[in-house]
């Protein structure tokens, strides 16, 4: 029987993911500190004989022992509100964290496939961004312990694989929804869709110009499983290319929800927040074969169900 190690599985991807694992008939092991991840993302999963449970925070040591086929890191707080809470712990567990996380791989003699982040490209001035670009951070900006952090990340896991020969694969997620995201949690999705569900306008900062890339949550999760069978050790760009303003999104929403009102701006853009967002796919269809199937009204139908009964809407 096979064995993966999903961490930070509490989270909004990384329980899909330990859901998808189970289905592939995979034993599954989640290490969460719920820090940010919601035990009732695994509730169901409660009566599982192939689950197993570690409530842990991986900047320490992680007690999780025997061999294992691959350890999925998807530990981080990945919300700006929840990085701009706790910077420190953002930090923390992009070093400490992925060196645990690299030191459980090599124990249990598994793959590593870690999650890291479109934010390592800061605000981009290529556009899409390819993996070969080096980005455009502010290291000592608002959003650096988000953006340095997972470029930290990807700086010693492919640096322990040379000198361990551990094997390491490595995603940039794009910006990704679904089910199980949590309504506070400040990302673009959440919120207009709990302004559509209330029949409110929808806020936006600067002029809602612009853009991002959205994925749904099932695409990212096959795209994960294929990278840790296929990858090539190197990043690799998860996400979606449809690419549409803030402004066309709240009119996709509206149309979705089949409620919402205007758009209007709050405030100026956040310092260093990306004015453009949309991956380069080509590394992703040549060396995995994946590219995204679902589009973004189709992905939005369960999501805003999901946040009706979350809001107690339904």
């Amino acid at each position: 029987m096979s064995r993966a190690i999903v961490l930070g599985g509490g989270g909004f991807v990384g329980s899909h993911l330990a859901d998808r694992l189970l289905r592939e008939g995979m034993d599954v092991v989640v290490v969460d500190s719920f820090l940010t991840g919601r035990k009732k993302n695994l509730a169901h999963l409660a009566g599982n004989q192939r689950f197993r449970l570690v409530e842990h925070d991986i900047c320490q040591p992680i007690p999780v022992t025997g061999p294992a086929d691959v350890v999925f890191n998807m530990a981080s707080p990945a919300s700006p509100m929840d990085y701009a809470r706790m910077p420190l712990e953002t930090l923390e567990v992009g070093s400490a964290g992925t060196r645990n996380a690299l030191d459980l791989a090599r124990r249990a003699g598994a793959t590593l496939v870690h999650a890291s982040t479109s934010e390592v490209y800061g605000d981009p001035l290529q556009h899409p961004q390819k993996e070969s670009y080096f980005g455009n951070v502010n290291p000592v900006g608002p959003r650096a312990c988000y953006d340095e952090a997972k470029r930290y990340a990807e700086a010693i896991v492919t640096s322990y694989a040379r000198v361990h020969g551990t094997k390491v694969q490595l995603a940039r997620i794009f910006n990704t929804y679904g089910p199980r995201m949590r309504v506070d949690d400040g990302r673009v999705i959440p919120a207009f869709a709990a302004q559509a569900i209330a029949g409110e306008d929808f806020t936006v900062f600067g002029d809602g110009s612009q853009t991002r890339s959205f994925c749904y949550v099932d695409d990212l999760v096959e795209g994960f499983l294929v990278l840790w069978k296929k990858g090539d050790g190197m990043p690799i760009n998860l996400g979606n290319e449809g690419e549409f303003t803030l402004l066309e999104l709240a009119d996709v929403m509206r149309r979705v929800a089949g409620s919402g009102g205007k758009v209007r701006s709050t405030r100026p853009l956040p310092e260093n927040d990306p004015k453009q967002r949309r991956p380069d796919l080509t590394r992703a269809r040549t060396i995995l074969g994946w590219e995204p199937k679902v589009p973004l009204e189709q992905g939005l139908r369960p999501t805003i169900a999901y946040f009706r009964e979350e809001l107690g809407r339904a």
